[in-house]
């Protein structure tokens, strides 16, 4: 467990991903949701994250009341990125600690992030998966104390 401590995004994340457009129709994102493998995806405008849009998200112009005029889901799906996106997100460096990834993904119940340089440059995201893969990596060479049948009492020796 203590070289889960000393890991970093930069060692997990996932680089490089894939972005959408502002632009981009609501249409057009879902077809991306229904082919990969992601709960988002950052929003780029020259090359500068702007949002994050997620599949939550994506629901969002189907959200009417009953009592409004009901759109024709054309129009729906012709929404554009930037309609819905979350422009207040959260991003981490490559060098944030995943314990305070971890952190972060369960104070604000995050299933992704994105991975940012200085200049709000996308290098990547790192995701719940990922973090699980680095904890299985660095617990995997050592059994429990439970499972070794070791003694669990902490001994030093001088």
């Amino acid at each position: 467990m203590y070289e889960f401590l000393a890991e970093t995004v930069a060692t997990v994340m996932t680089a490089p991903c894939r972005s959408v457009a502002p632009e981009m129709t609501v249409g057009d994102l879902h077809r991306m949701f229904e082919t990969d493998d992601v709960e988002s995806f950052p929003v780029l405008r020259d090359g500068i994250v702007i949002g994050i849009v997620s599949k939550f998200d994506a629901l969002r112009p189907f959200a009417f009341a009953i009592d409004q005029i009901v759109p024709h889901y054309d129009d729906l799906m012709g929404t554009v990125v930037e309609e819905i996106m979350t422009r207040d997100f959260v991003s981490v460096s490559p060098d944030t600690a995943l314990t305070r990834v971890v952190q972060i993904m369960v104070r604000h119940r995050f299933k992704s992030l994105p991975v940012l340089d200085h200049a709000q440059s996308l290098l990547g995201m790192i995701a719940r998966e990922d973090v699980f893969r680095a904890l299985k990596r660095c617990t995997a060479h050592r059994p429990s104390p439970a499972q070794a049948g070791k003694d669990t009492t902490c001994r030093h020796t001088a």
